[in-house]
């Protein structure tokens, strides 16, 4: 489980660049802030909001040393597909096992129940690690309509600049 103050669950997931499959490690952006943003399935409206808002967003991540990085229990293929068509200009990985999603406590038991009865899928979530592999902002969100706050995470990523 991830806590606030300790070190970060580090992972390894896939992704599919232009180059092919690649694996992208949480170790690997030592040195430097990363955000956490765990969604739950691409191509559906508020995940599709979300990233994008982000994606637009970049300039400020970049000025505060943050690398962005989306997970969802989504294949990495689908994952390509979703960022092409939105322009999504930063990494989204696929945690299709499950490890990383499980590692942070951020996995529904049950998505949208009664509707889609949906077992382990992401939960909407955002943590902010520090450059030296420290977990220093989680938040869980059981309800996937809402967003994570992403003034406080800017305040966050501010206080470790």
């Amino acid at each position: 489980m991830a806590t606030v103050g300790q070190p970060a669950p580090d992972f390894a997931l896939k992704t599919k660049t232009a180059e092919g499959p690649a694996t992208l490690k949480l170790a690997d952006y030592r040195g430097k802030n990363v955000v956490l943003l765990f969604f739950p399935m691409a191509f559906t409206g508020v995940c599709t909001n979300e990233l994008c808002s982000v994606s637009g967003g970049l300039e400020l991540y970049n000025s505060l040393n943050a690398q962005v990085l989306g997970i969802s229990v989504d294949s990495p293929f689908t994952l390509e597909v979703f960022a092409q068509k939105n322009n999504i200009s930063f990494p989204l990985l696929s945690d299709f096992n499950k490890e990383a999603s499980t590692a942070y406590d951020a996995l529904y038991g049950n998505f949208v129940p009664g509707v889609w009865d949906l077992q382990g899928v992401s939960k909407r979530s955002a943590f902010v690690i520090d450059k030296d592999g420290v977990l220093r902002h989680a938040e869980i969100l059981e309800n996937a309509g809402e967003l994570p706050n992403f003034t406080k995470i800017e305040e966050v990523l501010k206080s470790l600049h």
